[in-house]
């Protein structure tokens, strides 16, 4: 269902709820900053759920001119979080956050989720968590997480191995602009490679969830749409994000 508007110029009308039965549509995007097999599963999954999902990619230029009004929700992949906000840039990334206030769900993973967080120049600071450390070269390493109760009913998961690759090791930012986030998932063992301080990824935010304006924001670390298993992962989020069920 797309959302619903009447004109454009930055700012988009409020969406109106969708209802557990309606297919959401899902922008996905491809531009600078976006690297590796992640898109191309994450359009795949969805494709796959025809009836619960329509997806397609997007380019920066195309999220500039307005495409987003076409769409329930935006995510964006593994990459470079700083590379994508670049592709973006400011008047791109103001589209992108007025999108989300307006009632339009996003999912970052990975990239996605750095450029989500509050403490970088270049983020879209629409989730209220920032990185423990500036070093983020931690590895790639298959890590278990441990998922919270709020989100075992959702996801039906307790514990669960995932693919990770230099994912945000995340905190409270404690901005008095933004609501604390909700931690769904938390990292049980980690990886410390390269100088990186090691320590500070267990027990850390894994996947958490935030709001900003009417809509709702999901941060995910790691690769749950790379790793065996765990595909469902990202649609349930999606549609949770969207109608809360």
């Amino acid at each position: 269902m797309k959302a619903l508007v009447c004109g454009f110029s930055l700012a988009l009308l409020s969406i109106a709820p969708l209802t557990a039965e309606e297919v959401i549509d899902v922008a996905i995007y491809r531009g600078p900053g976006v690297g590796g097999s992640g898109p191309d599963a994450l359009l795949k999954t969805l494709s796959a759920r025809p009836a619960e999902f329509t997806a397609r990619f997007v380019t920066p230029e195309e999220i500039r001119a307005g495409v987003l009004r076409e769409f329930d929700a935006v995510i964006f992949p593994g990459g470079s979080g700083s590379r994508q906000a670049e592709g973006l840039g400011g008047d791109g990334r103001e589209v992108v956050r007025e999108f989300v206030r307006t009632g339009g769900g996003y999912l970052g993973i990975c990239a996605g989720c750095y450029l989500a967080c509050e403490n970088y120049s270049w983020s879209l600071k629409i989730l209220d968590a920032k990185t423990k450390s500036q070093k983020w070269k931690r590895g790639t390493k298959v890590l278990e997480l441990g998922f919270t109760e709020e989100a075992k009913p959702l996801l039906d998961l307790e514990t669960a191995g995932v693919k990770y690759a230099n994912g945000p090791v995340m905190e409270p930012a404690g901005s008095p602009d933004l609501p604390d986030f909700t931690t769904l998932a938390v990292f049980r063992t980690e990886t410390a490679e390269n100088g990186t301080p090691a320590g500070i990824q267990i027990d850390s935010p894994a996947i958490l969830s935030g709001t900003f304006g009417k809509g709702r924001v999901v941060g995910i670390s790691p690769h749950p749409e790379q790793s065996e298993g765990l595909e469902h992962i990202v649609p349930r989020l999606l549609r949770w994000s969207i109608t809360g069920e």
